[in-house]
């Protein structure tokens, strides 16, 4: 998956708008993108995305709205380097904030857009003996420059089986309020937050039902599952397969600290031609780094006690943390960037969090290259040596 170059596709003559204008390169796309091979209109994704589980999260990300701005300053710089694929839910955000990561997912959308269309108009005016002159394209009048398909905004939305959700039109309804908050005429894709099969497998079929009917209404281009295992993600295929609806995601918790057991997925979506999505590929923030046992998450934040018993003496993580830093010594980046890189080096589409222009950098500083196959070898060697895994969502199920 090799970096693509910066594409810019004018309208009438599909050439490319720096080009034409003679402007200076300013937006360099350096993530690349993948095929989709049952994904109905979505044909590729890019091959990294962004998770937005933190925008609106009080309790484990200590969000507040006074963060908007920097985050849609790193919403911006992922924009421009090539990512397109945000995932998200109408479950994120804490309490009187819920729904909060869609609201700000669908006005960061639209602002970037306002701005590229304001730096459009500008780099006209600027250049008025241009190819295309005042009056535009052969006396035309000029027209706003329109992205390519490829680097259109990828919404993937997750819709929570809540108790009270028993029927197929509920989650219809769900999707309509989440484009009501994105402010948006279609997702990319409808995901199913994850199985009922453990507790309540009776409701499973509305959650299946109720994404074919938002595939089928036109309210989302494909489908997705979440927190599925092999065994039921074929399930769910079979039942999509027979509705003629594109099941184009399934994503799971992925990262060197559930290595043991994240691989398993990698088969199943393979079997179906499902895009494997790899959520939490830094396992909350373990696999930067930035924590050890005398610098732990604030008191009260749950993943105080979490990382506590992930970093105990013996655990097996500290080696894996030690293995990180080597390889990110030895290739010029950091530990994240490796981390992230394994699980692209693995076939997935990683969704590292995003929140601040630092962390925006990092992410996109993990593509446009590939571990080789001795350093992925050694860190599924130490990977596999971890004694204390990441634990596994509640509702993963087989």
């Amino acid at each position: 998956m090799a970096s693509v170059a910066v594409l810019l596709v004018f309208v009438l003559a599909g050439t490319s708008h720096a080009l034409i204008f003679g402007a200076k390169e300013k937006n360099k796309i350096t993530v690349g993108r993948v095929s989709v091979l049952n994904g109905g209109n979505v044909t590729s994704l890019s091959e990294l995305g962004c998770g937005t589980w933190s925008w609106g999260n009080r309790l484990l990300f200590n969000y507040d709205p006074s963060q908007d701005n920097e985050i849609y300053r790193s919403y911006v710089l992922l924009r421009k380097g090539g990512v397109t694929v945000f995932d998200t839910a109408d479950s994120y955000g804490t309490l009187d904030l819920n729904g909060r990561a869609e609201y700000l997912l669908g006005e960061f959308e639209r602002r970037y857009q306002q701005e590229i269309e304001l730096d459009d108009n500008k780099n006209v005016r600027n250049n008025p003996t241009s190819l295309f002159g005042s009056a535009g394209f052969l006396g035309q009048q000029p027209r706003p420059l329109l992205q390519s398909k490829d680097q259109q905004q990828q919404v993937a939305t997750k819709f929570a089986p809540y108790p009270w959700r028993i029927t197929r039109q509920s989650f219809v309804q769900a999707a309509k309020e989440s484009l009501k908050r994105l402010n948006q005429p279609q997702l990319a894709i409808a995901q199913a937050h994850w199985s009922t099969s453990n507790y309540q497998p009776l409701q499973e079929g509305a959650v299946w039902e109720g994404l074919g009917d938002c595939y089928d209404s036109g309210l989302a281009q494909a489908v997705g599952v979440s927190n599925y295992g092999p065994q039921q993600l074929l399930n769910a295929s079979r039942r999509f397969q027979e509705r003629n609806v594109p099941l184009a995601t399934a994503q799971i918790q992925y990262s060197l600290m559930t290595y043991q057991v994240a691989t398993q997925m990698n088969a199943a979506c393979d079997e179906i031609d499902c895009r494997l999505i790899a959520y939490s590929p830094l396992c909350l923030g373990l696999l930067t780094g930035k924590y050890n046992l005398d610098n732990l998450p604030r008191p009260g934040n749950p993943r105080r006690q979490l990382f506590r018993e992930l970093l105990a003496p013996n655990s097996g993580t500290q080696g894996l943390l030690d293995t990180l830093q080597a390889i990110a010594s030895e290739y010029g980046k950091t530990l994240p960037q490796v981390a992230i890189n394994w699980t692209l080096c693995k076939g997935t589409v990683p969704i590292p969090g995003c929140r601040t222009v630092q962390q925006a950098t990092e992410n996109l500083g993990a593509t446009g290259w590939r571990l080789k196959t001795d350093a992925v070898g050694e860190l599924d060697r130490v990977a596999a040596l971890v004694k204390k895994p990441m634990i596994q969502n509640i509702f993963q199920t087989r």
